[in-house]
């Protein structure tokens, strides 16, 4: 301990120029009363001398007065931190860890939770704190077990939660001391704080941004992984997962109603907890300013009415009520999102289904989740209610991210529906002379949506009456694909253009000219989805498109980024083919009148897509977002070989390269994005479904195509080499080491 050479004398007198507030005496004095046999009395007033002069420190760093608190010569926390205090309290709260003649030392919890304030205090305001602390593995799986008691619960928890946001490598919970009974012995509140924990120790580390990594790094991490085992966040999943009875308390934190939270806590004992929960010193403002406008709003209403009015002390629990829950669903949600997209997806999903959470969102869609702004709705200090960190906004955003996730390409997603809405779809399939899909007949009833509309109805209401610029369209859009992902489902399709979703999209890519380039991705992915083989749809779209100007407005926007629009051209041509392979009356005059499927249609059209679908993209910045460009240029040719026209295209390709003066480009750079597409697809651990279902092309055909095309046999008609002359010939490059 740095403190201890030091006399108190010497102290005193350097504190008189330094201005120490005292700190270095006060941890002298700590570090001689906490020794093994002390009875900590004395320790514990000498923390409550110190608190305070942390604490107000802390409380300045998160509001407007940061500025002033770092221009200080020595903040308290830095004086607290440099003469040993940080490890003086890392030391004292691990005391119990230690036996004496078989007997563990115990410290109060209170002495407890003010060594965790304390500490939580100097992590906010001295850099390099919370990460020395994540160093300390012994003391991070340690302080789990402090959360045992409520008194300590809150503190423990939100140190718990700053150390791990910085810790390098992952905490594995099967360390943890007895995790099945500390978690199950929580209540519901503290469970639901726990899950913010969670959120850092499942989410596999370096997949912030999924979709920008390229396919090259993803595939060199599977493989070292394969070899390592499984990852920490895996290990966690299932650590949690064999937790009895966790799955089920999630989901009831999830869909209960902000009348089933309230508890006997005081206000005193809330507003402590939301204080410390939003980690945001100017809470208390808000709140008050939120139970004055309800007051004011009540008040008016009660003269009018001549009732007495309430006061604002009693307004102001519903208000926290309501963001208390909006919080705790945030955590909860997203904690379920991640086991719905991990290893035992399929447990989970059963486990969600069997505890109902979706009729359960259902019931909450219009009061909490997807509820009406109102002017004194609380949003977080320096934030408004439209800002993304808004928690109305981000508990809509996860909402969606978890239906999406949900949905996708599993038989579930029916559940998203009520019986009424059910009985819908095999009406559809019947009076279509089609069987009915398998899984909606497979689903359980009991565990579908009630009331009159199901989640997903619910979904498109919002969803057609958001406004142009909301940043929601997004993961609405990406939320309905996902129902239509997988096999294509004339009766889904149908179930969505009967409540207008087709003219939806095309005005918002049309009329309201998107220029958000994720939504315009999201809209032209849900288009193709939806619009994929069914004759109904494009009768739809050709009325709407009704004039040469929308037209050109439509395709100035596919034609403005091929990544985004490329899933649209994909579901488009793969229409074309199968309606002109069709006899049917429908279909004829839909191929004669539609003005997309005309496009579509000429070859010059498709040579187009191709060039470029091709030459935007190469092996080394290949992505999960832009690797469909590669799979949309192959179905362009494997519907051309199915016609017996591979090798015209692979010579219009080739003339398309000397008019840009790029002889042998793009021909080696496709041939160099097949072989890696063999590596990626062909790999054991691939699942080949995705491509199979999207198209309605055995994955067979696909990898013929792939291997006629890297034929290296030179007089080969539909081989790629046949096409690149040889002084610009560079096709066995090894891309694996660029």
């Amino acid at each position: 301990m740095a403190a201890a050479p030091f006399t108190e004398t010497f102290l005193t007198e350097r504190d008189k120029q330094s201005k120490w507030s005292g700190i270095p005496q006060l941890l002298l004095k700590l570090h001689t009363t906490s020794h093994l046999h002390s009875d900590f009395v004395e320790c514990q007033n000498i923390l409550k001398e110190i608190s305070p002069l942390l604490s107000m420190e802390a409380m300045a760093f998160v509001t407007e007065e940061r500025k002033l608190t770092q221009e200080t010569t020595y903040p308290n926390t830095y004086i607290f931190d440099l003469f040993g205090g940080v490890d003086l309290l890392v030391e004292i709260l691990m005391r119990p860890t230690i036996s004496i003649r078989g007997q563990k030392l115990k410290i109060s919890d209170e002495m407890s939770k003010d060594c965790l304030s304390i500490l939580y205090n100097t992590c906010v305001c001295t850099e390099g704190v919370t990460k020395r602390l994540a160093e300390k593995n012994d003391f991070v799986i340690f302080l789990f077990t402090l959360m045992t008691s409520k008194k300590t619960f809150l503190q423990t928890a939100t140190l718990i939660e700053d150390i791990l946001g910085v810790k390098k490598e992952m905490i594995r919970l099967d360390e943890v001391p007895n995790l099945s009974s500390l978690v199950s012995n929580f209540d519901q509140q503290q469970l639901a704080n726990f899950c913010r924990i969670l959120a850092v120790t499942i989410s596999e580390m370096d997949t912030g941004n999924d979709d920008k990594h390229t396919l090259l790094a993803k595939n060199a991490q599977q493989k070292k992984s394969l070899s390592l085992g499984p990852s920490a966040a895996e290990i966690n999943q299932a650590a949690l997962l064999s937790i009895p009875g966790f799955v089920e308390r999630l989901c009831k934190l999830a869909t209960r109603k902000v009348s089933e939270s309230t508890g006997t806590a005081s206000f005193l004992q809330e507003l402590e907890e939301w204080y410390t929960w939003l980690d945001n010193a100017l809470v208390l403002d808000a709140l008050m300013r939120v139970a004055n406008e309800e007051s004011e709003h009540n008040q008016g209403a009660s003269e009018e009415n001549g009732l007495p009015h309430t006061s604002a002390r009693t307004q102001l629990p519903q208000s926290m009520k309501i963001m208390h829950e909006i919080m705790y669903k945030l955590e909860v949600l997203y904690v379920l999102c991640v086991l719905l997209m991990g290893r035992q997806r399929n447990q989970v999903h059963r486990m969600i289904a069997e505890f109902k959470l979706i009729p359960g969102l259902n019931n909450l869609f219009d009061k909490l989740i997807w509820r009406k702004h109102s002017a004194s709705a609380l949003v977080l200090h320096g934030h408004n209610q439209n800002c993304d960190c808004s928690p109305d906004i981000t508990l809509k955003i996860q909402f969606l991210r978890l239906l999406q996730s949900f949905s996708d390409h599993h038989e579930n997603k029916y559940l998203l529906l009520n019986n009424q809405e059910l009985n819908e779809l095999s009406a559809i399939s019947l009076k279509a002379n089609i069987p009915e899909v398998e899984a909606v007949l497979n689903t359980d009833r009991s565990l579908v949506c009630d009331g009159k509309r199901g989640l997903l109805t619910r979904l498109l209401q919002v969803m057609k009456k958001e406004p142009a610029e909301s940043s929601f369209r997004f993961w609405q859009a990406r939320a309905v694909e996902s129902f239509l992902r997988g096999t294509t489902s004339y009766a889904d399709q149908m179930f969505l253009l009967k409540r207008g979703l087709l003219e939806h999209i095309l005005y918002c890519i049309v009329d309201s000219e998107c220029k958000s380039r994720d939504v315009l991705q999201s809209y032209f992915d849900l288009l193709g989805e939806l619009m994929k083989f069914n004759v109904d749809a494009f009768k739809r779209f050709n009325k709407y498109i009704n004039t040469d100007a929308k037209f050109q407005v439509f395709l100035k926007q596919i034609n403005s980024s091929l990544v985004d629009s490329n899933m649209l051209v994909r579901c488009v041509t793969l229409s074309l083919d199968r309606f002109e392979n069709q006899v049917d009356m429908k279909v004829a005059e839909v191929l004669s009148e539609c003005r997309l499927l005309a496009y579509i249609s000429q070859v010059p059209t498709q040579m187009s897509f191709l060039f470029r679908l091709i030459n935007i993209i190469h092996v080394q910045t290949l992505t999960q977002e832009n690797v469909s460009c590669l799979n949309t240029s192959l179905v362009i040719l494997m519907l051309a070989r199915r016609k017996e026209r591979l090798p015209l295209y692979l010579r219009l390709l080739q003339r398309m390269e000397h008019s840009k003066k790029y002889p042998g480009f793009l021909l080696n750079n496709f041939h160099n994005l097949l072989r890696f597409w063999q590596q990626h697809y062909l790999h054991k651990d691939k699942d080949s479904t995705c491509l199979e279902n999207s198209s309605c092309i055995s994955f067979s055909y696909w990898k013929e195509t792939v291997s006629i095309l890297l034929n290296p046999d030179r007089q080969s008609p539909s081989a790629l080499v046949s096409y690149i002359e040889e002084p610009y010939m560079d096709i066995d490059r090894d891309f694996t080491e660029e």
